[in-house]
């Protein structure tokens, strides 16, 4: 998740210049903060609870009388461009930026959350001004409260997916860095709980948690046993009208193959052959993560956010945890037919990938169980 709200947040308001402000918030005890994600703008303010009124208020100040001075403006300019050679020096972050790119090529998912460097050194501050005027209205804007306060910004029209490959292939590379995914289901939709639950199923691993045998993923045991790769991890990844449901993967060059050849065959077990005892464990360890996740006033915050957003209310625990109760071994095995079974995935792999399979040989393997 890229921080890239500080063009706003960092400077003075027309009521407050950036020393009142900054002062202000220090002497309330209060963090001021905000950051980008691929579909929404989100500001946050921790306080105390007594405080609440005077973070809105400030908050809202800063949404909507921010001055973006000149100076203010370059000065975050050199900051973003030195995130991007960040992000770039972070694989598993550049490879997910390719995914996106292919996944969704054409569309505004497509794109990059700090964009290209042209349109970072380009942007003045009209273009700011206008696109403030234009998206920070009150339909766009929600404002969720458990002891932080955020708004969130809701992205564009819908995005096609796109079943397609990048290949940036680097043989000085120690590592080859892939991510394989079809294309999945926004947050309301009937199915995104089956396939948060096949998600937990193909679950994560890296060669830090030993485990062996005993390991509750099935994809985990094979890949211990066979060291197969270094770590992987599946993921579930939903937009408002979209999503990625896929597995990153971490290989030694020589093991490339071998390793898309197993997380296929488990992806066409989920669709054919997958067990309630399985589900079972996923579903308590769904529970167990999703509680886990919000822990802390800030993620209960965001979740709240998102929900408004998604749903337009927060959906309660125990209704959550009852939907997840609801799926069941034959319930999976649908659900995964319909997304993955005979689909084209989207993928992108960096580094040392000669081995990585062309790309009309790993379609074949979404329908085709290969003994």
């Amino acid at each position: 998740m890229t921080d890239a709200g500080g063009a706003v947040r960092k400077q003075g308001t027309k009521k407050r210049s950036q020393l009142d402000l900054e002062l202000e918030i220090e002497n309330m005890g209060a963090h001021l903060n905000a950051y980008t994600s691929r579909e929404q703008t989100v500001y946050y303010a921790k306080a105390f609870s007594k405080d609440l009124p005077r973070a809105v208020e400030i908050l809202a100040d800063i949404i909507q009388n921010s001055t973006l001075g000149e100076a203010e403006i370059e000065r975050e300019r050199g900051v973003i461009l030195r995130e991007m050679q960040e992000v770039e020096t972070n694989l598993q972050e550049v490879v997910f930026d390719y995914l996106h790119a292919t996944a969704y090529q054409n569309t505004a998912l497509g794109r990059t959350i700090l964009g290209p460097t042209e349109n970072i050194k380009s942007i003045n501050r009209k273009d700011l001004v206008e696109y403030i005027t234009t998206h920070y209205k009150g339909p766009r804007i929600v404002l969720a409260a458990a002891g932080a306060h955020e708004g969130e910004i809701p992205a564009l029209p819908a995005c096609k997916f796109t079943g397609s490959e990048i290949r940036v292939r680097d043989d000085k590379m120690p590592l080859a860095h892939i991510a394989i995914a079809i294309e999945a289901v926004g947050w309301s939709h009937p199915d995104t709980i089956s396939l948060m639950v096949a998600n937990t199923l193909i679950g994560n691993w890296d060669r830090s948690f030993g485990g062996g045998m005993n390991l509750s993923s099935r994809l985990a045991q094979i890949t211990c046993h066979g060291n197969l790769c270094h770590s992987f991890q599946s993921f579930n990844t939903s937009y408002t009208d979209t999503g990625l449901w896929g597995l990153y993967m971490v290989c030694e060059p020589a093991t490339v193959a071998d390793m898309i050849d197993f997380v296929q065959r488990e992806w066409i077990r989920l669709c054919t052959s997958v067990t309630e005892s399985e589900v079972a464990r996923a579903k308590n360890l769904l529970k167990t993560n999703m509680l886990l996740q919000l822990d802390g006033s800030t993620p209960i915050c965001e979740d709240i956010g998102r929900q408004m957003l998604c749903y337009n209310r927060r959906i309660p625990i125990p209704e959550l945890e009852a939907r997840i109760d609801a799926v069941d071994a034959q319930n999976i095995q649908d659900v995964c037919t319909k997304y993955i079974y005979n689909k084209h995935p989207a993928i992108a792999a960096v580094g040392p990938i000669e081995q990585l399979p062309d790309y009309k040989k790993i379609c074949s393997g979404m329908y085709w169980l290969r003994e």
